[in-house]
């Protein structure tokens, strides 16, 4: 019988460096409602959205992914020529094909790197990032960079007032590699397939991409009901409890949900002065890109620190979850 050789790798991973990108334009609230029946009180009411940033027409997703992607790999104090796979996560992409992974690698200058998209949407930088740790400690990647980026603005339709308002572009990265102690746990993934209708894409009258949609009430309900179960079951995994918590950074899908998952999670034991991620307020919601990119602003801004512990968990896509705890680089 023939015996195939297999690939070891490191017992534990963590994250080396982040880095983010947002595009310059910002959208306020004020803006908007010249264009559609909203004002500024009814989008912070709703969705806690003050601001978001719009893409140019000329400004890719793949532009994004590669300042990001490079400000991670220079966060980490590592050459593109240290890193050998490129994971980018988005739901955004113009084509599916050719990936973006390959073309963020080459631009980046991380030569016959192993590349490939990932689509969860708004949990996709979760699962990229569970797929990653998994990568490297197989031994079947040394140092992976892993990538969310959306540019939401080019299938949304900017008169429609229940998603126009929520939606933006940006892009968040970091980088993934081996460590003596483990830094990132084991990611608590899953799919609720029923919900299928409640996210999707719809033919565009007018030609192009065709135009997102959300079944916004549907949504809020279950992950106002089902996320925080999940984010248990991701310290569960991670062998710790929610008092040993120190930030959380849920998918940036409304500041209302946000908050709900952290009342819930209070209630099982964390503590009062977690820190919680309120990107979404001058961000939006950006999907893939959105967890990286409150992980970037808040270190940036001294919320969190390194050796924070922090509770990740993504939702989204009609529909797909995962979640796992991480210490913060």
């Amino acid at each position: 019988m023939t015996t195939l050789n297999q690939t070891t790798g490191p017992t534990a991973t963590r994250i080396l460096g982040v880095g983010s990108h947002q595009p310059e334009r910002i959208v306020t609230n004020d803006e908007l409602s010249l264009h559609m029946d909203t004002t500024d009180q009814w989008i912070r009411e709703r969705v806690g959205i003050a601001e978001r940033r719009f893409s140019a027409p000329d400004e890719k997703l793949v532009d994004m992914a590669v300042i990001a992607g490079s400000k991670a790999l220079a966060d980490s104090g590592l050459s593109p020529s240290d890193v050998d796979t490129v994971i980018l996560a988005n739901c955004t992409m113009p084509h599916p094909i050719p990936n973006g992974a390959a073309q963020v690698a080459d631009r980046i200058g991380v030569k016959a790197a192993g590349a490939f998209d990932l689509n969860a949407a708004c949990a996709g930088f979760c699962y990229s990032l569970g797929t990653a740790s998994d990568l490297v400690r197989a031994g079947s990647a040394k140092r992976v960079l892993v990538i969310g980026a959306e540019k939401l603005t080019d299938w949304v339709d900017p008169t429609d007032r229940s998603n126009a308002i929520i939606f933006a572009d940006g892009a968040g990265a970091a980088v993934v590699g081996p460590s003596d102690t483990p830094g990132i746990g084991p990611v608590v993934w899953g799919s609720a397939g029923d919900l299928v209708d409640t996210i999707g894409m719809n033919p565009n009258p007018a030609g192009g991409n065709k135009v997102l949609y959300q079944e916004g009430q549907s949504v809020f309900r279950w992950a106002t009901t089902k996320i925080a179960p999940i984010a248990l079951r991701a310290l569960e995994a991670a062998g710790i409890t929610p008092a040993e918590v120190d930030v959380l950074i849920p998918h940036q899908a409304n500041l209302r949900i946000v908050e709900s998952i952290a009342k819930k999670l209070r209630a099982n034991g964390a503590r009062e002065d977690m820190v919680v991620a309120d990107d979404i307020v001058h961000s939006g919601n950006t999907s893939s890109a959105s967890i990286p990119m409150a992980m970037d602003h808040m270190r940036a801004a001294g919320r969190i620190k390194p050796g924070d512990v922090a509770l990740l968990v993504g939702f989204g896509a009609g529909l797909s979850y995962a979640g796992q705890v991480v210490i913060c680089p």
